[in-house]
């Protein structure tokens, strides 16, 4: 009994998560990239459908336009958005990956005994509301918040600074959200990782540096990666950091997002952002894995 069972369980389990991508995922794309070749109406839904009857689509196919997209392509406002995302991603990602290496390299290191505490006060925050810690970092930033009165206080400054609604504000906000995500990850590698080569690497005289360059630095570079990925990709679409604490000055691909679906209520311009959002998160991550793939082949 367990031998027919095995293979059917084995296939359950493997279609569930396939099932849950084209459900949650799979299926919302397509409805938003229909709407993306839509035009405007003023009507509800606010969008003309694209598609008719199932009968008529090869037709509409034929006939389909990307006025949404040339739209996009030619507005030097959308261009800014998604080049100044990418940017403040990219930076948020760097200072998480110099933050959050040290962190994750010194639970590696700790005692047995004491890495689940280290790794529950990582996880901790998430055990509160992600925008109650956005809105407490508003009354920490504020001039006249925690950070200035303490900086007044000891008298390293005579004024408070301004960091709210600035870009340091925003780079503060995602640091801190996303630290966690790239902080486990290289835990992960590191705390699995052999520790009898560095002691291999010291004995032939290889100094505490350069072992950690050569060996531990290399072999952690999958966690490293997976935690950039983890911090940058959604970074780049971050909307309630630039919004609460980046002011309205603030110019990122997810307000831009957010200001067509429900200030101007164009949802095929919107869903087109949507679109060209994803592609420019996913095909350099595919292209990224194409090389891994092929160096890994190479390497046998």
């Amino acid at each position: 009994m367990r031998r027919l069972l095995s293979p059917i369980a084995s296939r359950f389990v493997i279609i569930i998560p396939y099932a849950w991508l084209f459900v949650f995922f799979l299926v919302p794309f397509f409805i938003v990239l229909k709407i993306s070749f839509s035009q405007t109406a003023i009507s509800m839904p606010p969008y003309v459908p694209t598609f008719g009857s199932p009968g008529q689509w090869w037709n509409n196919i034929r006939q389909l336009g990307f006025d949404n997209y040339l739209w996009i392509a030619g507005d030097s406002l959308y261009v800014k958005a998604y080049l100044s995302s990418v940017v403040i991603a990219f930076i948020s990602t760097v200072l998480a990956l110099l933050i959050g290496y040290p962190v994750a390299y010194g639970m590696a290191r700790a005692p047995a005994t004491l890495r689940p505490t280290l790794l529950m006060l990582v996880i901790l925050p998430f055990w509160t509301s992600f925008l109650i810690r956005v809105y407490a970092w508003i009354g920490i930033l504020k001039p006249e918040g925690l950070l200035n009165q303490f900086l007044l206080a000891v008298g390293l400054i005579d004024e408070p600074l301004i960091i709210l609604n600035t870009h340091a504000a925003i780079f503060i906000g995602i640091v801190y959200s996303y630290l966690p995500f790239m902080v486990l990850p290289v835990y992960s590698t590191l705390e699995k990782m052999d520790h009898s080569l560095i002691e291999a690497a010291q004995d032939l005289g290889c100094r505490p540096v350069s072992a950690f360059w050569k060996i531990t630095f290399p072999l952690s570079l999958p966690g490293v990666v997976a935690g950039c990925f983890l911090v940058f990709i959604p970074a780049v679409g971050e909307f309630v950091i630039p919004d609460l604490l980046g002011g309205s000055q603030t110019l990122m691909i997810g307000k831009t997002l957010w200001s067509e679906f429900f200030n101007n209520r164009d949802w095929p311009v919107a869903s087109a952002v949507a679109i060209i959002l994803l592609l420019v998160l996913v095909i350099p991550i595919m292209i990224f894995q194409n090389a891994q793939t092929k160096a890994q082949e190479a390497g046998r």
